[in-house]
């Protein structure tokens, strides 16, 4: 096996955590795998409104997660495949003397370590800071896909208006993957796939270019934007050995993790994949010709650009495991100021199992969306239908799992599976395959057979990309 050189490494550079792996592309069989939670949020001058993360701690975590896959496939690998968290955006140096990164000999290669002062922090997708009053004076893209909060172009546009000197400490753009595939090419521009791309805004699929006159006319930093090339396709190679992966090995162009996510999981394409995770996405593959049209109102189904030309159709809904996160947190802080330390795990134990009783199924109702959708960015989160006896915790904890799939289902009711011939979901994700009652919710809500499997892994998809390189 080594001699033939199939060995790829996947990276999923995620919300919450990166995770690395080894797959052989011939058996699609996952040798090796490593994952780091990242732990990198950090406070944003705006309070809940913005969302950042610290760009080295990330790093770092990749770092530690290589540096523990096993050696003797580390050095046989022949591509790396990367993909992350899609619509955010960062910025940083990459000047003669004036480059973010520096690598550090260890005696398996190299080590990458990023300056803090000379990044930007990550504004992830989750980052709130453009209100529907901020939105409304920005140009009408040239897309099929519209703007919203989180965007990388919104953002980007925030940042022109209220910070302009960022524009004078920086001179790229790019997502968090996009970074890194720069780093470990050394790349003096970044280059960006059309999946990252068309996910930040003002860029059109079917030309894979940027709104250039629209953003220039608007004072946009056009001049920062990457070079776009179809997703699949390489970006440069590996400039230094890294913990024993040759130098001169290929690096792919950074792909969206979604889109990813779809690729390891899906078996034929009347499958449609239900992911959550931090947030929520159910989506399938349109048919080869179909080609994504501008439309008026508020959307709940977009359309990706994935592989091969074509495209994801996406519910793509930012509350997810977050949410039950959000309410396990808040459990536990009512324990503390009752008195008591409860550890989140023994929270989480209790109101599994609670949900699945047969008593915890309730008239009460839970809208999720603590931080909005999309199509809806000023919709808070709500509680209906109270009554003296559907307070119990199993059932609270019933009903919020029942209103995060019924959100999901709101954006992409199962008619329109129906119609499009989907007659299966298959459902991956952390928050979901842990969790029978949300498991039994998807099943309640949709009425389609449903199998929940352990696919769904990004860096999985990342390192099969190689072979859907278009």
């Amino acid at each position: 096996m080594a001699s033939e050189k199939k060995l790829v490494l996947g990276i999923d550079i995620g919300t919450t955590s990166i995770k690395v792996c080894v797959v052989d592309l011939h058996s699609k069989e996952v040798l090796s795998k490593q994952s780091k939670d990242t732990q990198a949020n950090v406070p944003s001058e705006l309070g809940y409104e913005g969302n950042k993360q610290d760009v080295p701690k990330i790093i770092s975590a990749l770092n530690s997660c290589v540096s523990r896959l096993p050696k003797d496939q580390l050095k046989e690998v022949t591509h790396i495949g990367i993909c992350g968290q899609m619509h955010g955006v960062m910025l940083w140096c990459n000047e003669e003397g004036n480059t973010a990164w520096e690598c550090s000999e260890t005696y398996t290669g190299c080590r990458f370590d990023v300056a803090a002062s000379k990044v930007s922090a990550l504004y992830t997708w989750q980052d709130s800071r453009c209100e529907p009053a901020f939105l409304s004076t920005l140009p009408e893209p040239c897309s099929h896909l519209k703007i919203v909060s989180g965007y990388g172009c919104a953002t980007l546009f925030w940042i022109a208006r209220h910070k302009p000197e960022k524009f004078e400490r920086f001179n790229c753009i790019g997502t968090i993957q996009d970074f890194a595939v720069t780093m470990l090419c050394n790349l003096k521009k970044p280059i960006m796939s059309v999946q990252n791309a068309s996910m930040w805004g003002y860029f059109n699929t079917t030309s894979s270019e940027w709104n250039m006159d629209i953003l220039q006319e608007s004072g946009f930093p056009t001049h920062l934007l990457p070079e776009i090339v179809k997703s699949g396709e390489n970006a440069g190679v590996l400039a230094q050995s890294w913990y024993g992966i040759p130098a001169g090995t290929t690096v792919g162009a950074a792909l969206g993790d979604l889109p990813c996510s779809v690729l390891a999981t899906l078996e034929r394409e009347t499958d449609a994949v239900l992911i959550i995770s931090t947030s929520a996405q159910l989506a399938f593959v349109m048919p080869p010709n179909f080609e994504p049209v501008k439309k008026e109102g508020k959307e709940t189904v977009i359309y990706f650009p994935y592989f091969g030309g074509r495209y994801l159709a996406v519910a793509a809904a930012l509350n997810g495991g977050n949410a039950l996160a959000t309410f396990v947190k808040t459990l536990q802080q009512w324990c503390l100021e009752l008195g008591f330390s409860v550890p989140q795990s023994k929270i989480w134990d209790k109101v599994l199992v609670l949900g699945a009783d047969d008593s915890a199924v309730t008239s009460l109702q839970i809208e999720p969306t603590l931080i909005g959708e999309r199509h809806a960015p000023v919709q808070n989160a709500s509680v209906s239908n109270i009554d003296l006896g559907n307070l119990g915790l199993g059932q609270v904890f019933r009903a919020l799992c029942s209103g995060i799939i019924h959100n999901v289902h709101s954006m992409m009711p199962r008619d329109i599976l129906v119609d499009s011939q989907i007659n299966r979901i298959l459902g991956v994700g952390s928050a979901l395959t842990r969790n029978k009652v949300l498991q039994a919710e998807v099943k309640s809500w949709y009425q389609l057979p449903i199998d929940f499997v352990s696919g769904g892994d990004a860096a999985v998809g990342a390192a099969l990309s190689v072979n859907h390189g278009y």
